[in-house]
């Protein structure tokens, strides 16, 4: 193949992108949960039952409005309401959804989509590029908030071509476009008068709306019309809000519910011998972070940074917090996973020696830091907070715990205090991840970082079509953020949840988002 075709076919669904990247390992499940799975008995799905999920996340604040999604919760909504033009496989290659196919120009600044027909909306409407223009340019207003949009500022232009096919011409090439178009705040929503109703809470997914309390439960109903004959296998889905880890764990273990995501890692063990239930792990992108404001004081100094980074033992959060379940992070958010991870930078280590140096040309010395926390950031954030608090107190540095309200955590902490903890499912490309998290003034920017250098190799790397140079360019940025950023990124963890095992999951499960790809609900069904 030339480069050209190579690309196409990978982003064309026609080989994975983990097959087209050089052959390392699938995402996918691990062997201690695969092994689970093949002790269980043989069995073949059924259609119908009602499915109920507990899930650990969901706020008050929570919406309809895919503009508004930030958390486990809002995910699996979205992925049980809509469906977007692509989606991630088990592979961690995109694939076509609600596109029938799409074909790039060889310099991939052009992308054509051709749209599948007899898809229907909740509301009896026909899927047309109509919807699919309205729905993305909701994410490119002016007063938008979506994280969205700074992945869609490099759309230059989108027409249709016929009722079926959607044109799309970027500044510059892209070669990751299908991953960034299938986002999951790019939710397909109908059009009237080329305008979308975020919050109607109609699409064209697996289930039908029924009920929605946000902070507490959301109910659907099996969508007759789905056009995917193979999913959707369940009547009635509910997804529940359980913050609580031992609360979760006990609706499942006294049948209260028929999954949960989030297992807690000090039971886990425990949960594994109970009869009937099932533990499943999946290995993504998924990492837990402390994200500090650097347009605040004292975080607007680098010194500071730097001794914060250095005074974490992150070994020890690994072996404590995720109990193995995990590997240590490098103050960077690019998974060992993804394809141009840079594998051959210096890993970061406790050093109070070298916190204390840093501490003291930032002139912090004797001063007191604030840390939020609460464990609807990550699963153990407050316990994590406290460990972190005794590391640093080896150097000198003085952090107090801060432990914050589950309820309303995203809303009135995360982006709005100096320094918290944080949880990033990850994504698939880093391109995605820088776009959405890193780049200067980027809606979930949540350091409010800026590098000029970071800038430019952004833009530059999105466009390279060499895969050489892409890895050049982003191992370089991987360095700046380490060493530069606003973030300490401890730990990536995989993705720990358990279900009965009336419950029959995919035989094999994406990792790019917990449950599934959090596509439990369409891809799941009951034994």
């Amino acid at each position: 193949m030339t480069s050209n075709k190579k690309l196409t076919a990978a982003l064309s669904g026609d080989v994975s992108r983990r097959g087209f990247l050089g052959g390392t390992a699938a995402l996918g499940v691990t062997a201690a949960s695969s092994s689970a799975l093949m002790g269980r008995k043989a069995y073949a799905a059924k259609k119908g039952g009602h499915l109920r999920a507990g899930i650990g996340h969901g706020s008050t604040t929570d919406s309809l409005d895919p503009a508004t999604y930030e958390n486990g919760f809002s995910l699996a909504l979205d992925y049980t309401l809509h469906n977007h033009l692509g989606e991630v496989d088990h592979t961690g290659g995109v694939k076509p959804e609600l596109a029938e196919s799409w074909e790039a120009s060889p310099d991939a600044k052009t992308w054509s989509f051709k749209l599948r027909k007899g898809v229907e909306f909740h509301n009896g409407k026909s899927l047309e590029a109509s919807d699919v223009i309205a729905s993305i340019e909701y994410h490119m207003g002016e007063d938008t908030k979506s994280p969205a949009k700074s992945l869609l500022k490099q759309v230059k232009s989108m027409k249709a071509d016929g009722k079926h096919e959607v044109v799309i011409e970027l500044e510059s090439g892209n070669a990751d476009f299908p991953y960034v178009i299938s986002d999951y705040h790019i939710a397909i929503k109908p059009a009237t008068d080329g305008k979308i109703n975020p919050t109607d809470g109609i699409g064209t997914g697996g289930y039908v709306l029924e009920n929605y309390e946000p902070g507490v439960r959301f109910m659907a109903n099996k969508n007759k019309n789905y056009f995917k004959s193979d999913r959707a296998h369940f009547d009635q889905v509910e997804l529940i809000t359980i913050i609580d880890l031992a609360a979760r764990q006990n609706a499942l273990t006294t049948g209260e519910i028929d999954m949960m995501d989030r297992a807690d890692l000090k039971t886990v063990h425990l949960l594994k011998r109970k009869p009937g239930i099932n533990v499943m792990e999946t290995v993504g992108y998924k990492h837990y972070t402390f994200p500090m404001r650097t347009d605040t004081k004292p975080f607007d100094n680098n010194d500071l940074r730097l001794a914060l980074k250095y005074a974490l033992d992150r070994e020890e959060l690994v072996k404590k917090i995720l109990r193995g379940h995990g590997v240590v992070g490098n103050d960077h958010p690019i998974s060992p996973t993804n394809q141009y991870h840079a594998d051959g930078l210096a890993q970061r280590a406790y050093d109070p020696d070298k916190a204390k140096f840093h501490l003291k040309k930032a002139g912090m010395e004797g001063e007191t830091i604030q840390l939020s926390a609460a464990d609807a950031a990550f699963p153990g954030a407050v316990d994590a907070a406290v460990l972190y608090k005794e590391h640093a107190a080896k150097a000198g540095i003085n952090i107090e715990v801060v432990r914050e309200p589950n309820d309303g955590y995203w809303s009135n902490v995360w982006m709005k205090k100096g320094w918290g903890a944080c949880y990033w499912g990850g994504r698939p490309t880093e391109d995605w991840m820088f776009t959405t998290a890193y780049a200067a003034g980027a809606d979930w920017n949540d350091t409010f970082w800026k590098h000029d250098r970071f800038n430019e190799l952004l833009l530059a790397a999105r466009a390279e079509l060499d895969s050489d140079k892409r890895r050049t360019m982003y191992y370089e940025m991987q360095e700046i953020v380490s060493n530069d950023g606003g973030v300490v990124v401890p730990m990536f963890a995989n993705y720990v949840f358990a279900a009965s095992d009336k419950i029959l999951p995919s035989e094999q499960m994406a990792g790019n988002w917990e449950l599934d790809g959090s596509k439990f609900a369409e891809r799941w069904s009951f034994a």
